[in-house]
């Protein structure tokens, strides 16, 4: 459903994108992480028809972005960073506003209109000043408006930014319930809504896309440190031998004290066994233990995180050989609220 292809944006100087490749299948949710400033606002706007690209190609359900934007605008529904709400309006009048710029037809505007206040839970609110909304039922707004016309593709620039967390929840289940019949690109550095919400992960850092995947494998297979935590008593040394020699096991390292007992008794020593990705040696690692007389006391799996994930691939450690850091995503200043609205309609030149 969206195809992206070297796509790349450069600022003067600055290259704000670089050769960014990804793709989002028809009712997928795919999370688009990655630190301030990595470049996900950027690809974003190019994707809504915000911005132009420097190079590359992006095709939203059939179409070709640069050559095709008006389809490609009527077919998307975008919500950027700050909802481009009109705040003396109410929240039906808001809606029937966006209908019409959007070229919803006349005889059906009042139904997607209703449609879309169902789904966001404003229905209540649908006479409301948006002034007067709190910032979670402004977001549903935004939200609101970029579903009113049905769109099969839904794109979302940190949606739950500045939320507190009962409306982060709040938000968090809309986004899940729009998906099968919506196609969903959620850009965020949050990452609980990736782990939460995304089928697939597209990490971005510094301009470059460096992993795609499922959350699922991105843990299982790109962090370290997946494994078991060991407190044992006896000689770390020679555990560590007795465990480095096991199937499975890819590293033993001595870790502090992992229980309250052992910073009690100088005799056990903390150890952390890290394993073969895909592997589930438990079994083996607390027989060679009993094997060669250690005292068990406890013994812990270890699972990599998302974060885990996140770190390692946009620490400068990780990168520094890939990347060159510190860039800003230098992505134009917003327009005004009426541009934002106006951008996925093709109603601006």
């Amino acid at each position: 459903m969206i195809e992206v292809e070297h796509l790349s944006k450069i600022y003067g100087s600055h290259t704000a994108i670089s050769d960014v490749t990804f793709s989002v299948e028809q009712g997928e949710i795919l999370g688009f992480l990655g630190p301030n400033g990595a470049g996900k606002t950027t690809t974003m706007r190019i994707l809504a028809g915000y911005l132009p690209a420097t190079r590359g190609t992006v095709r939203i359900a059939g179409f070709d972005v640069h050559e095709n934007s008006l389809a490609v605008r009527q077919r998307i529904g975008y919500l950027p960073e700050t909802p481009p709400l009109y705040l003396e309006m109410t929240v039906e009048g808001y809606l029937y506003f966006v209908t019409r710029i959007k070229g919803v037809a006349a005889g059906d505007r009042a139904a997607r209109i209703k449609a879309a206040m169902e789904r966001c839970n404003l229905f209540d609110k649908r006479h409301v000043i948006i002034r007067k909304l709190s910032k979670g039922y402004r977001q549903r707004v935004g939200i609101a408006q970029a579903i009113v016309h049905d769109p099969p593709v839904i794109i979302l620039d940190e949606p739950t930014v500045g939320l507190d967390p009962r409306q982060i929840i709040e938000v968090r289940n809309l986004i899940k319930n729009l998906a099968g019949e919506h196609t969903i690109i959620l850009s965020t550095h949050i990452l609980p809504e990736v782990s939460m919400v995304c089928s697939r992960v597209t990490i971005i850092n510094g301009g470059k896309v460096v992993a795609t995947n499922t959350p699922e494998h991105l843990m299982g297979e790109l962090a370290g440190g997946s494994g078991y935590e060991l407190e044992i008593a006896g000689e770390a040394a020679l555990a560590k031998q007795v465990l480095q020699n096991l199937p499975d096991v890819s590293l033993v390292e001595s870790i502090p004290a992992i229980g309250s007992h052992s910073k009690n008794n100088a005799d056990r020593v903390n150890l952390r066994v890290i394993c073969v990705p895909g592997t589930e040696p438990g079994s083996n690692i607390a027989a060679a233990l009993l094997r060669t007389e250690f005292e068990l006391y406890e013994m812990r799996r270890v699972r990599a995180t998302l974060e885990d994930v996140f770190l390692e691939l946009t620490t400068e450690e990780k990168l520094e050989s890939e990347i060159s850091l510190g860039k800003k995503d230098s992505a134009q200043t917003d327009s005004t609220q009426t541009d934002s609205v106006l951008a996925e309609s093709g109603d601006v030149a």
